[in-house]
């Protein structure tokens, strides 16, 4: 017993901060793609490899030659396996990455809170009455990840944030009401745009076309997407791959706030403001 507490002490005193430092990244590393991997298809892929491992170090430790060598020479060739099977997850893991904010540096988009405030309120305004009236609605809100490649599959319409006009893209039978719109800041820079649809098999069945698209572009972009059911007239929201349903007009506005106001007084003044009228 005592030599086992002389080895652990020995291995802490040669323990330098670079070491600890590297294993919490490596950590925090693992412990992001277990998260993502949870989220994804990939859970599955990632047990096999696994089992994979277990059972190669175990023909190791048991001696099994053959059946080492077969797994040896698969190994080898893994890395390339891992890359071609993983591209979608390898690629979410780095668009995350590239989404982590360092403090707020650079101002991308130029807006001041009074512009975002009221591009809030015409999407709720607007989220609201179409909800009254069951019009489906497709609604992304960009932040920091531009938003080009699906802006480019709408039709440029570059034109002031109101309700009135949100209002009239998604009536029913017309050209754009089955696409997305995209707003930028305080314009609406196209509509009838196409948005990529989620892979996750997971979902209710009850979640149609738009309820998909919009998770599938939160899953790979920060951007916010507000649905409105064509069936049920509910109103949703996706941010980071997850739908929010069932918002209130009061309910979406503070989820708008939070999400679309990063300076944290500022945020906090205007949820304190919809408390306060609502109380009255």
């Amino acid at each position: 017993m005592q030599g086992l507490i002389d080895y652990i002490l020995k291995y802490v005193q040669l323990t330098r901060i670079t070491d600890i430092i590297d294993i919490l990244i490596v950590a925090v590393i693992v412990y992001y793609i277990i998260k993502i991997a949870n989220e994804t298809k990939a859970k599955q892929l990632l047990k096999g490899i696994t089992i994979v491992f277990v059972v190669f170090f175990a023909s190791q430790w048991l001696k099994l030659n053959a059946l080492n060598y077969i797994l040896n020479a698969t190994l080898q060739v893994g890395v390339f396996a891992i890359v071609v099977i993983f591209q979608p997850e390898l690629r979410s893991i780095l668009e995350r990455m590239g989404r982590i904010k360092f403090g707020k540096i650079i101002d991308f988009t130029g807006d001041d809170g009074e512009g975002i405030e009221n591009t809030i309120d015409a999407v709720v305004n607007s989220s609201c009455t179409m909800s009254r009236s069951r019009t489906g609605a497709l609604i992304v809100l960009e932040r920091e990840t531009r938003l080009g490649e699906y802006i480019n599959t709408g039709t440029m319409l570059d034109a002031n944030v109101s309700s009135g006009l949100l209002e009239n893209i998604f009536v029913p039978n017309t050209p754009l009401h089955d696409g997305a719109v995209i707003i930028r800041g305080e314009k609406i820079v196209t509509a009838g745009c196409l948005l990529p649809l989620t892979s996750n098999t997971n979902l209710s069945k009850e979640l149609g076309t738009r309820h998909r698209a919009a998770i599938g572009l939160s899953e790979i972009t920060d951007a916010v997407v507000v649905v409105v059911s064509e069936e049920t007239g509910k109103i949703s929201i996706a941010n980071d791959g997850s739908l929010t349903r069932n918002l209130s007009d009061e309910s979406l506005r503070k989820a708008l706030i939070r999400l679309m106001i990063t300076d944290d007084e500022e945020r906090n003044e205007k949820i304190e403001k919809i408390k306060f009228w609502r109380s009255k």
